[in-house]
């Protein structure tokens, strides 16, 4: 490709579509496969962000790839979310619900993770009769209207401002703000593990703690599990490492296997309360769309067969050794193969994301957290692309200093 094409099409990208921040990374894709990134000039990156949690099991894995065909071989789509019965949709749920408790037991697939929490918050009122809507400090929900309202970066929130009303933010890991979860309250929605904020874990003590309170008086819980779940900590979900259930389960991200999807899910009896009084309490279009449907249920084909979760343990283990050799980290927050690197400055994070750019790997950084990089590799590499990429991190902030 000449520079003057490749300069055209920068151009054509900066402003004929839309944007989302004034620096975005313009690698120009030709392709991908498992770990790797290839641009149109050949070069090759490692993708140690999985794009931000969404290829969790690499790119075009064969098993998503097989089942993705065998559905455009069908059909594309033949009716709105809800009224036909289809062969992905059905296996979709049935392998997802072999992951889950039997307490979450019906499964309502929509487009993106943020359309899961937006119907997991109106499921909670719905169920409820109540209108307080609880979240935490820290928290990231999502980009639309009501979850935007209920995420916390309140940078993020103003020029769209005013957002959904009744809606309370407490502090993680404070027992005591547990008491402002009263009879008033809907639901409480929570990041089990907060993404954004730079990888905070909800403690066992503080969930249990939680449940509780939610249980006493009668409000539902809502975990969302959109960038941690589908095995990033170490678990399928994270909220196994408490034992902790909640009301509501909404998911993302990794369960597409690199196709756009989300779902929220609970037990019948509640989700049931959207099919009436009204109808259509909550509806989507392309929600459950067949091929989405068929590359979720070849993902789950992949985490069921292939995905060893204490791997992903000692793999995320094996790399935050590689981080902890240098100093100017000074505290590495990590849940299975989900990082937070903390150094002194965002222009400090800036240099080290743009020097592993330029060794071919990719990072990133946190929306609310600029002084920490973001690690968050597929959960399928290798030890030896491990010890690869360590080696490189060090190198990238030795030659950054």
């Amino acid at each position: 490709m000449t520079k003057d094409l490749m300069e055209n099409r920068k151009e054509d990208f900066l402003k004929h579509l839309g944007q989302t921040n004034p620096f975005p990374y313009l690698i120009d894709v030709e392709s991908a496969e498992g770990i790797f990134i290839y641009d149109k000039s050949g070069k090759r990156y490692t993708d140690m962000i999985s794009g931000v949690s969404v290829t969790n099991i690499g790119n075009r894995h064969p098993q998503v790839i097989k089942r993705i065909q065998e559905q455009l071989d069908k059909y594309l789509h033949v009716m709105v979310y809800g009224e036909f019965i289809q062969d992905s949709s059905l296996e979709m749920a049935r392998l997802l619900r072999k992951f889950l408790p039997k307490e979450l037991d019906c499964v309502y697939p929509v487009n993106s993770g943020t359309e899961a929490n937006e119907a997991a918050l109106k499921l909670v009122k719905r169920v409820t009769g109540r209108t307080q809507l609880i979240s935490f400090k820290g928290s990231y929900h999502g980009n639309t209207h009501g979850s935007l309202s209920v995420s916390a970066n309140e940078i993020k929130k103003i020029a769209f401002r005013p957002l959904l009303p009744d809606v309370d933010f407490i502090r993680l890991n404070e027992l005591k703000d547990l008491q402002r979860i009263t009879k008033r309250t809907a639901g409480v929605i929570l990041e089990t593990v907060q993404g954004d904020a730079g990888v905070r874990k909800a403690s066992t003590e503080f969930l249990q703690a939680l449940r509780k309170r939610c249980d006493e008086v009668g409000a539902l819980l809502i975990f969302d599990e959109i960038q941690c779940g589908m095995g990033r900590t170490g678990k399928m979900f994270a909220f196994e490492h408490s034992g902790v259930i909640p009301d509501v389960l909404t998911l993302g991200k990794a369960l597409g296997g690199g196709l756009p999807i989300g779902a929220f899910i609970s037990k019948y009896e509640y989700m049931n309360e959207l099919s009436h009084s009204p109808m259509l309490g909550h509806i989507t279009t392309f929600g459950g769309n067949p091929v989405i449907n068929a590359a979720a249920w070849g993902t789950l084909e992949v985490f069921d067969t292939e995905i060893n979760f204490r791997e992903v343990e000692r793999l995320g283990a094996l790399l935050e050794s590689y981080l902890q050799e240098i100093d100017e980290i000074f505290e590495i927050r990590r849940e299975g193969m989900m990082f937070a690197c903390d150094m002194e400055s965002n222009e400090r994070v800036a240099k080290v994301v743009e020097k592993l750019l330029e060794y071919g790997v990719i990072s990133f950084w946190f929306l609310s957290h600029p002084y920490s990089f973001r690690l968050s590799p597929p959960l399928n590499i290798t030890e030896e692309q491990i010890h690869e990429v360590g080696k490189l991190i060090q190198q990238a902030v030795h030659e950054t200093k």
